[in-house]
């Protein structure tokens, strides 16, 4: 079995060091051989993580979980979820078996995945990307097990710009046949934010923060954005809530011309179709 990383002692909160403990030696009590390492990627390994972000996690297995895998870490998540902090009730992540995850063409494949503020386990491809992997290789928190790129190959840069072109006009054709809501005020913040962020992956060939997508956003992009930008960064603290109001209309209304923007910029300026 391996023993939690000393990873997990730099993180900045003691709280959540002590969720996380008792998260991975859970997880690694359940799996047993099947357990092959378990990481922080998104906001606490790219460094953009404030007093409300999720907690987003990988767990590396063998094999593919067994109903009796999923039933006792359904109750293990349930039990890290009553625990009286904010992180035990956001925590988001998946189990990827190490073939899927060493393969860079299994992008289709879905995963056990925990959503957000979730006890239930669903199929979902939502953290089987490059994006994600780059995110876990690269600058990923070790909680228990080996570096991440023992698992995962390099991913070269054209292959990530190309998933993040991929993402943008993807969700940008979603939003608007109405399959993702941008009237909901959550919905609303975080698309400005997301594009904000995936723009600044073409250019970097990088994945930050969304925070740091939005500040080079504010300094690069068209001087006109800049109102609904930071409207967006107005909106993070206590996020979740916003899940339950309304955007504004004409908030609304710029944020659809802000993706047109962010999308034709993408193919004139980097090329990208």
């Amino acid at each position: 079995m391996s023993e939690v990383n000393k990873d997990l002692k730099a993180l900045p909160d003691q709280a959540l060091q002590e969720i996380l403990a008792a998260l991975t030696e859970g997880m690694q009590s359940i799996l047993g051989e099947n357990f092959l390492g378990a990481y922080l990627g998104g906001s606490f390994a790219h460094g953009g993580w404030h007093a409300y972000s999720d907690v987003d996690f990988d767990v590396v297995i063998e094999r593919d979980l067994t109903p009796a895998d999923l039933t006792n870490l359904k109750v293990l998540h349930a039990r890290i979820f009553t625990i009286d902090c904010y992180w035990a009730r956001h925590l988001e992540g998946a189990y990827f078996p190490q073939e899927i995850l060493s393969d860079l063409s299994k992008t289709d494949e879905p995963l056990w995945y925990l959503d957000n503020g979730s006890l239930n386990f669903e199929r979902s491809t939502h953290d089987n990307t490059l994006v994600n992997r780059w995110v876990l290789r690269e600058r990923g928190v070790i909680l228990a097990g080996p570096h991440p790129m023992v698992w995962i190959p390099r991913i070269h840069e054209a292959q990530l710009k190309q998933e993040v072109w991929q993402t943008m006009r993807d969700w940008h054709e979603e939003i608007l046949r109405g399959d993702y809501a941008i009237d909901n005020r959550f919905n609303q913040m975080f698309a400005v934010l997301m594009y904000c962020r995936m723009l600044h992956s073409l250019e970097t060939g990088d994945v930050g923060s969304k925070p740091a997508g939005a500040a080079w956003a504010k300094t690069v992009l068209d001087p006109q954005w800049v109102p609904l930008i930071d409207d967006a960064l107005s909106a993070v603290p206590n996020q979740y809530e916003k899940v339950y109001q309304a955007a504004d209309p004409y908030t609304v209304q710029k944020t659809y011309e802000f993706m047109h923007y962010a999308v034709d910029l993408a193919k004139t300026y980097w090329g990208m179709g």
